[in-house]
């Protein structure tokens, strides 16, 4: 069966555009177009679409607010269109904190000069997200925390006035076979690690938002982030996570030192290692890796690095990234968990270390922070 889907945009350009190369897909339907979100709302509510192209800036309303009230009426899978901006990324995080799964750049000029790769881009991400439509209407979307939250509490982390407390749980729901029950997982031993390293893609913003607002000010570990995202993105998502958490987030330079309730988040576009004195290095993203940041590749030095004393955590997001890095930290001794099915937007990274046997504990999205408290000492 075909996925249906409704393109919204003010531009009649762009609508046509999305519209014609979507509709060369024979497995999609374009089934309606909206001009501003007051119409998406309403023919998202008429049509039922199974994925939503949404761009942010329209008349009448705007595409954060579409996106709040259709996750509030019909909760529908939502792909963003994000210009490669610092205001444009800060924009596309609020979007996925109302609900948005995914966001593709919004480039004119790739669609005229090179339509087969974003055709590519496009249908890919598509396919992608209508596979978590099930989600979307079986449990009700809860928005990640954000800094006007009004249950906004102060924290001791000095030099911030404030601080939202974590968001509040997603519904429990059952995981299935395929991806092991969470319960299912002992509560986690302690132990001193040195590095704590956390992979992840589609669906990751708000779930690095909902972990790493748990973890109190002094947690005792360094952090590593490593999330698929362009490289005009990461600088605004670190400094939005730095105002969410109690921990200190910063997008990561080369030369950058590891140290305890510090997270230190990949630049997008480039590749980040850790060496055995706690010194981070910065590469240039190689054109042969498909990720950059590519989780595998900080993973992977970090078992070269630290053998057994790393505890790694793969949460959602499409692919198999690093899965081959967990394999290293496994031969190394050291620990590595995956997001349980339930909890993910896209079950594919963690499934792929899952099925690979490398996952010592699965656990849901809500448990993670709480748990990493409790295993590091």
């Amino acid at each position: 069966m075909a996925v249906k889907v409704l393109v919204v945009d003010d531009s009649g350009f762009f609508r046509r555009r999305v519209s014609e190369i979507l509709s060369a897909d024979p497995s999609i339907q374009v089934v309606g177009t909206a001009t501003n979100g007051r119409e998406a709302i309403d023919q998202a509510l008429a049509l039922k679409p199974d994925v939503i192209t949404m761009d942010y800036e329209m008349p009448m309303m705007d595409g954060i607010t579409a996106v709040r009230n259709i996750m509030q009426r019909c909760p529908t899978p939502v792909l963003m269109f994000s210009s490669l901006t610092h205001e444009g990324a800060r924009v596309t995080l609020d979007a996925l904190d109302a609900g948005a799964v995914d966001f593709l750049p919004k480039n004119f000029e790739d669609i005229s000069r090179n339509p087969e790769k974003v055709k590519q881009m496009l249908c890919e991400k598509v396919h992608s997200i209508a596979r978590s439509n099930r989600r979307f209407s079986s449990a009700a979307v809860a928005p990640a925390p954000t800094a006007a939250s009004p249950s906004a509490a102060p924290t001791t982390r000095p030099a911030v006035s404030a601080r939202p407390a974590p968001a509040p749980a997603v519904p429990a729901r059952p995981a299935s076979a395929a991806g092991g029950a969470a319960a299912a997982s002992p509560a986690p031993k302690r132990k001193a690690y040195k590095l704590v390293a956390i992979g992840t893609s589609t669906g990751g913003p708000v779930a690095l938002q909902r972990v790493l607002t748990q973890l109190p000010a002094n947690f005792p570990a360094p952090l590593v982030l490593i999330q698929h995202m362009p490289a005009a993105f990461t600088k605004a998502f670190a400094e939005r996570l730095d105002k969410l958490c109690r921990i200190q987030v910063k997008e990561a330079e080369d030369g950058d030192i590891l140290r305890p309730g510090l997270a230190l988040l990949a630049p997008g576009g480039k590749q980040m290692m850790v060496d055995a004195r706690g010194a981070i290095r910065i590469l240039p993203g190689d054109e042969r890796l498909n990720y950059k940041p590519c989780v595998d590749i900080t993973f992977g030095s970090a078992a070269k690095s630290y053998g057994d004393k790393v505890l790694a955590v793969v949460l959602t997001g499409m692919g198999a990234d690093g899965r081959e890095g967990a394999r290293l930290l496994k031969q190394g001794g050291s620990q590595v968990w995956a997001q349980d099915e339930a909890s993910c937007v896209i079950y594919g990274m963690p499934m792929a270390v899952v099925k690979a046997n490398l996952a010592d504990a699965v656990y849901g999205l809500d448990d993670i922070g709480r748990h990493l408290t409790e295993a590091c000492q």
